[in-house]
């Protein structure tokens, strides 16, 4: 605990400093210090440019888990202001190598003797990130790998960072007239999880064996290899994949690899990890992205991926038709949906917003259509209609922007558009089989159920009167047969809808046990069970609509 708090005042002490290297003096004397106590010499202290260019300065300086939170930011346009983004957008990770044995920490991790699993680890690193660096080696069998080694107190480092994040947006919440305005709070503790999971190499394992899972039956894409046995939190080892960089065209060529066909590929796979798994990359650049030799489509480094709930990816599946068939009204009603809260000033002006979002992708040429310029009007329309999406909302449009871009690297011609179609048709011809039709009537019922269940007393004792031919009323009703006639309409409306759930319950056990004679992949009696509901179903519509 002692080591943990000297930790954190030697970071701030280091935070101190670089803000009144940068003219931030007034933000130091908020966190109750004296700027004098960390000042620099007067002739070092830096005030040209604007207030946003020094922000960037700033966290450029004070390393890489800052430098991961302005890229984070880099995206939110609904939180932050544009001259701040531009300025986010320019962060580059400066990242230098460190001085690490592989094999000596490899022996000490795994309590092994390296000479007994290795043939070779080369000690020089493959690459550098912040957070770990790469190595590769050779297994006694001759298998390549490759190692990532987390570096030295890095977890220590990022924790105490996180620490000082979360007490400067205190200060920004509680004096700054923007921030107390923004939802910072939840957005830095998105970030925290979302990088605490980064930074652990065993949850990096689990992604890749997730992703290997949901792909494990496609012709299209290859998952490398993970070794277990050389795996913990600061150690990952997985197979060398021996791969052409995506966007690298005349490589692809070479190998007889057109890339018109590997461009339109990598799209549709991440266009199926998000729709159909809710379970996507979430950095799909150019250089986490290989092709091997016989055309397979690569994905490596799975530190960071976005999660749809599934509740939220039908309301995502159902947003894209909505999309796909330029409903703006659908739109505007799932978006709304999927919100994690809105504060919407004008309902009509919201809707016209995203009409002419609709129209300027339609109207447009669709070989002319750039999806940043398309999904920043989205999240111009999104920020001023004040609707606060999901986090894996802007990881989307991330990727999305992402995965599209390196396409048209190698194929100008890529129709991100064109692309959701197949899927589309996916979405819509899921939404109405009878399998889809049966759980959402069973989960209608269980709500009815609850419904009825949650009726005042006051009500059922009204229709125990009803029941027993005790109900009277006291006051004059004109009309009292048409009053009486509502009332058996309503009653025997009521025993439909219950006669109705008990089928929809009993065909869904039928088709979920598949007994009885069959029709095809389907049971008859679940099919004939299905008929008798949607003949109910009708009915009650015709006398509701009747009345």
């Amino acid at each position: 605990m002692f080591d943990k708090q000297q930790r954190k005042l030697k970071r701030s002490g280091r935070l101190i400093s670089v803000l009144s290297k940068y003219g931030f003096k007034d933000i130091i004397a908020r966190m109750g210090k004296k700027p004098e106590e960390h000042s620099v010499p007067s002739d070092e202290i830096i005030s040209k440019g604007t207030v946003y260019e020094r922000i960037r300065l700033v966290l450029e300086e004070l390393g890489p888990t800052f430098v991961k939170l302005g890229q984070t930011f880099s995206n939110r346009e609904d939180l932050l202001p544009p001259e701040l983004i531009q300025e986010l957008q320019k962060l580059q990770d400066k990242v230098e190598e460190v001085d690490m044995n592989a094999k000596e920490i490899l022996e000490n991790e795994f309590n092994i003797s390296i000479h007994d699993h290795f043939i070779e680890i080369n000690p020089k690193p493959l690459a550098t990130a912040s957070i770990a660096q790469v190595y590769k080696g050779t297994l006694l069998n001759g298998e390549e790998v490759i190692l990532k080694i987390k570096k030295p107190d890095v977890q220590s480092v990022i924790e105490d960072d996180l620490l000082l994040i979360k007490d400067l947006v205190k200060l920004v919440s509680t004096y700054s007239e923007m921030g107390s305005k923004l939802n910072l709070k939840q957005a830095i503790a998105t970030f925290e999880k979302s990088l605490l999971e980064e930074v652990s190499l065993v949850n990096e394992r689990n992604n890749i064996s997730q992703f290997a899972l949901n792909f494990k039956n496609s012709k299209e894409t290859y998952v490398p290899k993970v070794y277990d046995e050389f795996c913990n939190n600061n150690v990952l080892c997985m197979e060398f994949i021996e791969g052409i960089k995506i966007t690298d065209k005349q490589e692809l060529i070479k190998h007889n690899i057109n890339p018109v066909v590997i461009s339109e590929t990598g799209l549709r796979l991440f266009v199926s990890q998000i729709l159909e798994y809710g379970f996507f990359h979430a950095d799909p650049h150019a250089g986490n992205i290989l092709v091997k030799k016989d055309g397979k489509v690569v994905f490596i480094d799975f530190g960071a991926v976005g999660k749809i709930q599934p509740n939220d990816k039908e309301i995502l599946e159902s947003l894209i038709v909505a999309f796909v068939a330029k409903n703006s009204h659908k739109i505007v009603r799932y978006l709304k949906k999927m919100a994690v809260s809105y504060e919407i000033p004008d309902e009509g002006r919201f809707e016209n917003d995203v009409d002419e979002v609709l129209n300027f992708v339609h109207s447009t040429s669709l070989k002319n259509i750039d999806p940043n310029t398309i999904m920043n009007k989205m999240k111009d329309v999104l920020k001023e209609n004040r609707l606060y999406m999901p986090d894996y909302f802007y990881l989307l449009f991330k990727g999305i922007g992402l995965i599209e871009g390196v396409g048209r690297t190698i194929n100008p011609d890529l129709d991100i558009v064109k692309s959701l179609h197949p899927y589309t048709k996916k979405i819509l011809a899921r939404k109405v089989s009878p399998k889809k039709l049966l759980k959402n009537g069973m989960e209608k019922m269980m709500t009815f159920t609850d419904n009825i269940d949650e009726i005042p007393k006051e009500m059922r004792s009204v229709l125990q009167k009803l029941d027993d031919n005790k109900f009277t009323i006291s006051s004059e009703i004109k009309n009292i047969e048409k009053t009486n006639q509502l009332i058996k309409s309503s009653v025997i409306n009521l025993i439909l809808t219950m006669v109705l759930g008990a089928n929809i319950i009993a065909t869904a056990i039928v088709f979920s046990s598949g007994a009885g004679p069959r029709m095809g992949d389907m049971s008859l009696v679940a099919v004939v069970g299905f008929i008798f509901s949607m003949i109910l179903v009708i009915i009650i519509l015709l006398r509701i609509m009747r009345k």
